[in-house]
C-alpha cells in the first residue's frame, strides 16, 4: 500500500531532527502498512551503528537511535528503498508533526484530480477514437501521463521491491500495470492506477483520523503559562520554560498548563481529559492538580512539579505513543500470514498465465488478463491495515476515558481474564481513614460528647484524630494543656477538667472498661473499624469507629466484573477480620488477609491454575510482584506508587474500579471488530479470486473491490472511536 498524493520531496538531514543523544525521529508519509516497514526494516540491516529503530505505522513515524554518522546513511538507504523521508524535531513534535501534511495532501490531490481526467480522456480515445496508429499512439501518450502523474511512487517502490526480488503491494500493482500497458489495454491499466491512487487517498485520510485521536491529547495543554516572575508580575512562558516551583495563574475556563499544587485559590476543575471523570473535582490549597485539566470556576495559583515533557499528560501521551509499536497478537498473526500470501498468489497468478492456454484453451492474451486482475485483487492492503487502525482506535478510546494500556497486546488480550485480585487499600477502598460511626456512652450529653471530642482531635496530627476531626466538623472549644500520648491517644483540659480520646487500650490501662463495653468494641473491631473513646476522669462518655471506607463506585464496579463472568478475589496485608468485613461490603465472596508481598504472589500463582488468565488491581509497592505476576496488572494511577505503575500493564488514571471492567469490555469489542475485518478482507479476496479466474472481473473491479474492503476495515476500526 502507497501513499502516492503526498509529493513533498525528500528533504536533506536537518541536524535539528538529530538529538544529541544521537537519536532521529522523521515521518514517512508514503509508509503505511506492514509490509512497507519490513522493507525499511531490510534496506537498514547493512546500516552499522543502529542501536534501535521504533516504528509506528499509524503515525507514519520512524525513530532511529544510532551515531550521526549511520542515521545520515540510514536516511540515504531509506531513500533509495523509494520511501520519502521527513525529519522532525523531537522537542517540537507538537508542532512539527503535521508538517507539510497539508501541503502534501492538496498538492496529491491536484495531481490525483489530474490523472483521473488523463484515465478519462484515455478511455474516451479506447472508445471514440478512430481506429489508427497516430490515435492509438496519443491514447498511449495520454495513458502514460495519467499512470506517471498517479502512480509514480508506485513503481519507485514497486520496481525497488522486485530488483530485491520481494513482493509487495507495490511490485503487483507496478507488474499489473505495466502488463495491461503491453497487452493493449492501456485504457484500463491509466484508469486502474488513477482508482487506486484516489483510493488510497481516502484510506489515508480515513486512517489519519486514528492517528489524530491520539495526537489530540498533545492539544489538551495550552501552549504557553502565565508564570509569576520575580517582581510579582505575571509573564506568558512557553511550558518549556516554565522552571519546576514556578508558580502559574489559570483564569477560569483556562487550562491547567503543567502539574502541580494549588497555592491559592478555589476551584472546581474538570479532569475527565486526564483521568476520564466525568464529575469536576473541587480544589483547594494543597490539592494536586493535571496538565490539560480545565479549571471551570475561581482563579487558582499553582506550583509547579512536574516539567512539561514529564507531566501527567505527557507520560500519558507518551506511554499511548509507545504502545502503538507493540502489535497485537492478531496484527502478528495477520503480518506473518500476509507476508506469505502475497508471494503465494503471485504464484498463483503466473501459473494461470502459462498454464491455462495449454490445460483449458483459453488464449495467452486472456490468460495474462486474468492473471493480472489476481495481482490487483492479491493486494493485502484490507487485510494489513485493519489491524493496526482498529488496535490504535482502541487506545485512543481508552485513553479518553482515563484508562492508559501500555500495548496492544494487552488490550487485546483483557478480554481472556478469567479472575481478578483486588488489593484492598486503595482499590477497593479510599486509602484513608474516615469517621463511620459514633455515640454517645451512657447518659453524657451528645452534643456536649460531639464538642470535647472535636476539640481534642483538631489539635492532634494523626490520621485517626483527624479522620475524626472531620467528622465531627462543628464548633470546638478551647483546649489546655494538650498532651500526645504515643500510642495511645491524646489528653487535654477543658474548663478545668481532663479529658482523653484514646485506643481501648488506654482506657484499660484506667480501668474504665466494663464487659458491656467490651461486647460494643468487639462488634466493631470485628468489622475491622479502629476505636477512639473519649473519656474523662471518672467515665467513658463517647464511642468513635474509624475505617478505611470502600469507593462509592467499588460495588458496581465488582458487580460489573462478575456480570462480565469475572471471579473476584481480595487479597490483601490487613487481618483477616478486616478482609472480609471489606469484601462482604463489596459483595466480594473471597477475601484473604495478612499476606505479605510475596504470599499475594503465590495467590495470583494459585489463581491462574485454578481460574486461567487472572488480572490483578493494586496501587502500593507491596503489590508490585503480584501486578508482574499476573496476566495483566492494573494499577491505581492518582494514589498509586510509581514502581506499581511502571509494573503494570494498564494504568486506571483516576483510581476507579470501574474501568477495569471497561477495560475487559473495550478488549472484547476489539477483537470482535478484528475478527470481523479479517473475514470481511478474507471473504472478498475469496470471492474476487473467483471472480477473477472463471467469472468476468475486471482490473478496475478488482480495485473497487480492494480499496472498497479497505476502507471498510478501517471505517470498521474507528468505530471504537465513538463514544
Amino acid at each position: 500500500m502507497s501513499d502516492c498524493c503526498n509529493t513533498t520531496p525528500k528533504e536533506p538531514l536537518d541536524s535539528s531532527a538529530v538529538s544529541p543523544l544521537g537519536s532521529a525521529i522523521f515521518r514517512i508519509p508514503n509508509m503505511d502498512c506492514a509490509s512497507e516497514e519490513a522493507d525499511i526494516r531490510r534496506a537498514l540491516e547493512s546500516v552499522p551503528g543502529i542501536r534501535s529503530l521504533n516504528f509506528q505505522l499509524v503515525a507514519r513515524t520512524l525513530a532511529i537511535d544510532a551515531q550521526q554518522e549511520a542515521i545520515a546513511a540510514a536516511v540515504d538507504a531509506i531513500g533509495k528503498a523509494g520511501f520519502k523521508m521527513l525529519p522532525l524535531a523531537p522537542a517540537k513534535g507538537k508542532q512539527s508533526a503535521t508538517a507539510g501534511d497539508e501541503h502534501g495532501v492538496s498538492a496529491g490531490v491536484a495531481r490525483l484530480v489530474a490523472a483521473l481526467v488523463f484515465a478519462g480522456a484515455a478511455e474516451a480515445l479506447s472508445f471514440f477514437a478512430p481506429d489508427t496508429l497516430a490515435w492509438k499512439l496519443a491514447g498511449m501518450g495520454v495513458a502514460l501521463a495519467a499512470i506517471y502523474l498517479a502512480g509514480l511512487d508506485v513503481y519507485k517502490k514497486g520496481l525497488t521491491a522486485l530488483f530485491q526480488r520481494k513482493l509487495n503491494i507495490n511490485a503487483l500493482m507496478t507488474v499489473a500495470v505495466t502488463g495491461a500497458f503491453l497487452i493493449g489495454q492501456w485504457p484500463e491499466a491509466a484508469m486502474v492506477m488513477a482508482l487506486y491512487s484516489i483510493a488510497e487517498l481516502i484510506e489515508a485520510l480515513a486512517v489519519d483520523r486514528a492517528r489524530n485521536a491520539i495526537k489530540g491529547l498533545l492539544a489538551l495543554a495550552p501552549e504557553e503559562a502565565e508564570t509569576r516572575q520575580a517582581d510579582d508580575s505575571w509573564k506568558p512562558l512557553g511550558l518549556q520554560d516554565v522552571p519546576l516551583n514556578a508558580v502559574v495563574r489559570v483564569k477560569p475556563g483556562g487550562r491547567v498548563p503543567l502539574d502541580g499544587t494549588v497555592l491559592t485559590g478555589n476551584s472546581a476543575v474538570n479532569q475527565a481529559p486526564v483521568t476520564g471523570e466525568s464529575i469536576p473535582v473541587d480544589k483547594a490549597p494543597g490539592d494536586a492538580v493535571f496538565a490539560g485539566t480545565i479549571n471551570e470556576a475561581g482563579e487558582l495559583e499553582i506550583r509547579v512539579t512536574a516539567a512539561a515533557n514529564d507531566s501527567t499528560l505527557a507520560r500519558i501521551i507518551h506511554a499511548v505513543e509507545q504502545a502503538q509499536g507493540t502489535r497485537a497478537p492478531t496484527q502478528k498473526f495477520v503480518d506473518r500470514f500476509a507476508a506469505i500470501y502475497t508471494p503465494a498468489v503471485f504464484v498463483m497468478a503466473l501459473g494461470i498465465a502459462l498454464l491455462t492456454p495449454l490445460m483449458l484453451d483459453w488464449t495467452w492474451m486472456q490468460a495474462l488478463y486474468k492473471a493480472l486482475v489476481l495481482l490487483v485483487i492479491a493486494c493485502p492492503c484490507a487485510l494489513v491495515i485493519s489491524t493496526p487502525v482498529t488496535v490504535v482506535s482502541g487506545l485512543a478510546a481508552a485513553a479518553r476515558r482515563g484508562i492508559l494500556i501500555k500495548g496492544g497486546t494487552y488490550l487485546e488480550d483483557a478480554r481472556r481474564l478469567k479472575a481478578i485480585a483486588l488489593d484492598k487499600t486503595g482499590t477497593v477502598t479510599e486509602g484513608k481513614p474516615a469517621l463511620v460511626d459514633w455515640q454517645v456512652w451512657h447518659l453524657a450529653d451528645k452534643e456536649f460528647v460531639r464538642q470535647i471530642a472535636a476539640s481534642l482531635s483538631a489539635r492532634s496530627d494523626h490520621p485517626v484524630s483527624k479522620a475524626i476531626a472531620a467528622g465531627l466538623d462543628g464548633q470546638t472549644v478551647s483546649v489546655d494543656a494538650f498532651t500526645a500520648l504515643a500510642g495511645r491517644g491524646v489528653q487535654g483540659t477543658v474548663d478545668g477538667k481532663s479529658y482523653i480520646l484514646g485506643n481501648h487500650r488506654l482506657v484499660e490501662e484506667r480501668k474504665q472498661c466494663s464487659s458491656e463495653l467490651e461486647a460494643v468494641l468487639a462488634v466493631h473491631e470485628e468489622q475491622g473499624r479502629t476505636v477512639t473513646l473519649l473519656a474523662d476522669d471518672q467515665a467513658v462518655l463517647g464511642i468513635f469507629a474509624v475505617a478505611d471506607t470502600i469507593k462509592e463506585s467499588s460495588r458496581q464496579a465488582i458487580a460489573e466484573l462478575q456480570s462480565l463472568g469475572v471471579t473476584t478475589v481480595m487479597l490483601t496485608g490487613d487481618n483477616a477480620a478486616t478482609a472480609k468485613s471489606v469484601a462482604a461490603l463489596a459483595g466480594i465472596a473471597d477475601a484473604r488477609g495478612n499476606l505479605l508481598p510475596e504470599e499475594k504472589l503465590a495467590a495470583i500463582q494459585q489463581m491462574q491454575v485454578q481460574y486461567g488468565p487472572t488480572g490483578m488491581a493494586g496501587d502500593g509497592i507491596n503489590d508490585a510482584p503480584a501486578l508482574a505476576q499476573a496476566d495483566i496488572g492494573f494499577a491505581m494511577g492518582a494514589a498509586g506508587t510509581d514502581i506499581a505503575m511502571e509494573t503494570a500493564d494498564v494504568v486506571i488514571m483516576n483510581d476507579n474500579l470501574q474501568r477495569v471492567g471497561e477495560t475487559i469490555r473495550l478488549s472484547r469489542r476489539t477483537h470482535a471488530i478484528l475478527l470481523q475485518n479479517i473475514s470481511f478482507a478474507l471473504g472478498v479476496k475469496a470471492v474476487f479470486f473467483v471472480l477473477a479466474v472463471f467469472g468476468s472481473a475486471s482490473m478496475w473491479m478488482a480495485v473497487f473491490a480492494d480499496m472498497g474492503a479497505s476502507l471498510l476495515v478501517v471505517v470498521n476500526g474507528l468505530r471504537l472511536l465513538r463514544k
